[in-house]
Order: structure tokens, then C-alpha cells, then sequence
């Protein structure tokens, strides 16, 4: 374990992991109040933690090391010649948004996305609570990057925003319109956020190699994987 990891951590029970069926999944979690801050959250995020609600944890399973967390630089990315095509798809119709609060649009499009899209997941059925404490967080900057269709909400990043880098937390869309690829569109859009606000990184969460739906993240280059707590070009 890195010695940069606070001394106040807890491992928590083993349970199934949601994303290789065969494995059994455990979490080390920060229980050091001081780590929650946007600097020592940044500082973790660079030692492979992220956040769920206002959690912050990492993988740390007795027998798989298949987690990798994956951060893209942001300053360095150029559209590839397919996201550019995905891009182009959005320049009538639609528009970006920003918002730092919460809009009452967003948990009926969440609670659509999973219903309709994760059926067969761990956060199937939605609910308004399991949406905030997943989602929302008290000591960190959120940014809803939001994309419309008209006047109706298509698409929400819940993006983290640090001083050097921001995060993806999650992002939920309309199925209606994944047609437009909006997982990848909305990635594209969090790194041109990132380029905007002069931020270095874009940490993606988890790569999983074993894991076809997972392998997405690897697309956007230049990137970083972290291994054996150090980042390794992509």
C-alpha cells in the first residue's frame, strides 16, 4: 500500500462485483474526515481513489487487480476523426449547458437511463434517494454539463472540478436519442470543458480490460493507466 494513503482507512465486506460475474469485489474507503477537500481528494485521485456520493474509495479486492484508473490529458486530446463525426451530428438542435445546481429535469432522466438501459444492474430499480447519495456530494464543486434537444434535457455529465483536474462521475442520457452516441459525446464534452478551464486531467473512474462495456475509455488519447501506483502511458 502506498504510503501516501491516509492512516484512517477501512476495508469493507466482500460483496459481487458488478462488473466481472465471477469475482467477488472489496472496497478500501477513506475515514479520515481531513481527505474531504477538494485538494486531498485531487491528491487521492492521483493515487488511483475516486467518489461516489460524498465517499471517497478505491478498489481493493484479495484476488483481482483488473480496476485501472484511467485519466486522459486533456490539454493534449484532439477528436479523433470518428468523435469529430459524432460531434458534427449535434450542430443543429442541440446545446451545451452548465449549471452547478441541481435541476428538477435530471431524476426523471436518470430514473428513464436506468429503467430502460440498466435493467439488469445493481442500481435497477432507480429511486430518488439512491440517485442523490450515488450523485451529489456536500464538499466538493459539482458541474452538470447538460445537453439539450430544443427545450427538452437529453443528457447529463455529473462532472467533479478540482483545481488541476475534474472527474466523471457519471453521465445519464434519453435512450431515445443514443442513436447520437451521447456516452462519448458527453465525454468529448467534459474534456473540452476541461480544456476551457485550463485543467491538465480528465479521470475517467475504472478501465477493466475483462469487461467488453468498459473498454470504451481507452479511446481517448493521450491517456494514462494507473498501475501498481504509477501512471502508464495508454
Amino acid at each position: 500500500m502506498s504510503e501516501h494513503i491516509p492512516a484512517r482507512v477501512g476495508l469493507s465486506q466482500e460483496f459481487a462485483c458488478s462488473y466481472l460475474p465471477d469475482r467477488q469485489e472489496q472496497l478500501l474507503v477513506i475515514l479520515d474526515p481531513s481527505c474531504y477537500s477538494t485538494d486531498k481528494f485531487e491528491s487521492l485521485l492521483t493515487l488511483g481513489f475516486r467518489r461516489s456520493g460524498n465517499q471517497i474509495y478505491r478498489p481493493h479486492c484479495p484476488s483481482c487487480s483488473a480496476c485501472n484508473s484511467v485519466r486522459v490529458l486533456a490539454q493534449q486530446f484532439d477528436p479523433s476523426k470518428s468523435q469529430k463525426r459524432k460531434l458534427n451530428k449535434l450542430k443543429s438542435d442541440f446545446e451545451i449547458k452548465y449549471s452547478n445546481v441541481h435541476r428538477d429535469e435530471y431524476y426523471p432522466l436518470y430514473s428513464k437511463y436506468i429503467s430502460l438501459r440498466h435493467s439488469d444492474g445493481t442500481m435497477y430499480p432507480p429511486n430518488l434517494e439512491q440517485f442523490q447519495s450515488f450523485l451529489f456530494c456536500s464538499w466538493l464543486k459539482i458541474t452538470f454539463i447538460e445537453l439539450w434537444h430544443k427545450q427538452t434535457l437529453v443528457a447529463v455529465a455529473v462532472t467533479d472540478c478540482m483545481h488541476n483536474s475534474v472527474s466523471a462521475i457519471y453521465t445519464f442520457f434519453d435512450p431515445e436519442f443514443e442513436q447520437y452516441s451521447l456516452g462519448t459525446v458527453m465525454i468529448l464534452q467534459q474534456l473540452e470543458f476541461a480544456k476551457q478551464q485550463n485543467k491538465e486531467f480528465v479521470y475517467l473512474g475504472y478501465q477493466i480490460d475483462e469487461c467488453a462495456k468498459m473498454k470504451y475509455k481507452t479511446q481517448f488519447l493521450p491517456a494514462q493507466k494507473h498501475v501498481n501506483d504509477q501512471w502508464l502511458a495508454i
